[in-house]
């Protein structure tokens, strides 16, 4: 298609026309963008402050190493936002593999079984896998993502420690907790604690829901906190370290926390991993009385995108939970 060029003059004549018109319908051109509206099934571009459609957001997915997704906890319509990007995957045969925080290393030998062998039941998934012992929530609950991924063999990974590694560096702190012999089980990498940007977000979330305890088992929450972080970023390190040319994206579906602002997860892959192309995704229930605080994470910068969908059936979810 050929280029048309217009003088400068007339080039500015054309956007100042452009803001007119915009201007009838909202508050001016650079408003119409910095202050997008919100409403469910919208997509926003963050860097851009603007709403964008799955179809603009497809070509990152494809290039990407690892899709980083933040959910909000048994919610439905995470679960399908999910399948949709990895259907997309699948489309443009960008075989993807999916890490899930709801299952632990202790279960992946469950895991494996469940893809792999078809008689394997969603029964038996729930005991090999430690559901009940790590996760506890209702297994249905996330139950069509597993599926999904079994109806296209694709592996799952399991994203967190097991549950009573985490224990003991939340009740003995974290230099007492790697001495003790459980620990040589399930070795971890490097631990970084000195992350100032990162102990300040924590820390903030920690105080706001656990209100008066004393400092030093904040930190050992914290510290806890950190050894899930490092834990699961040791994962999907390892899957990029290991996977083959031809393998696609590693999808990894968490609580959004894990995610926001490439802080908790991301930034430590990619300080194990360098150059590793990622793009996060955090997902989050609309409704009417959250404009202020979706509005603020946009500007804030929470994710590379913020994907509004609709409420699940247990309503909007608790900050602390």
């Amino acid at each position: 298609m050929a280029m048309r060029y217009f003088p400068p003059t007339k080039q500015r004549f054309l956007f100042l026309l452009a803001c007119v018109m915009v201007m009838s319908a909202t508050t001016g051109c650079a408003t119409s963008q910095a202050n997008p509206t919100f409403g469910v099934n919208h997509i926003y571009d963050v860097s851009r402050q603007q709403a964008t459609t799955f179809d603009d957001l497809l070509p990152q997915l494809l290039t990407a190493d690892v899709i980083y997704i933040g959910e909000e906890h048994y919610t439905p319509s995470h679960l399908e936002a999910a399948q949709t990007i990895l259907n997309a995957l699948l489309a443009h045969d960008r075989h993807p593999a999916l890490a899930m925080e709801m299952f632990s290393w202790d279960g992946q030998h469950g895991l494996d079984r469940y893809i792999h062998e078809s008689g394997f039941t969603t029964e038996q998934l729930v005991k090999d896998s430690q559901w009940n012992a790590n996760w506890g929530g209702e297994f249905a609950d996330y139950q069509p993502l597993v599926t999904f991924a079994k109806s296209h063999q694709l592996q799952i990974f399991g994203l967190n420690p097991p549950r009573p590694l985490v224990r003991l560096v939340a009740t003995k702190g974290l230099r007492d907790a790697l001495q003790d012999p459980e620990m040589n089980n399930w070795p971890v990498g490097e631990l970084v604690t000195d992350d100032p940007e990162y102990e300040k977000l924590i820390f903030e979330q920690i105080e706001a829901c656990h209100q008066g305890l004393p400092d030093h088992v904040y930190r050992r929450i914290f510290e806890a906190s950190i050894f899930r972080d490092e834990g699961m970023a040791q994962v999907i390190t390892n899957y990029l370290k290991d996977k083959l040319p031809t393998a696609g994206p590693l999808v990894s579906y968490t609580g959004g926390g894990h995610i926001q602002f490439k802080t908790p997860v991301p930034k430590r892959v990619e300080r194990k991993h360098p150059g590793v192309k990622s793009i996060t995704i955090y997902l989050e229930a609309w409704d009417p009385s959250k404009e202020d605080e979706v509005r603020s994470e946009l500007k804030t910068g929470i994710a590379d995108f913020l994907w509004l969908t609709p409420l699940g059936p247990k309503g909007l979810q608790p900050r602390c939970g």
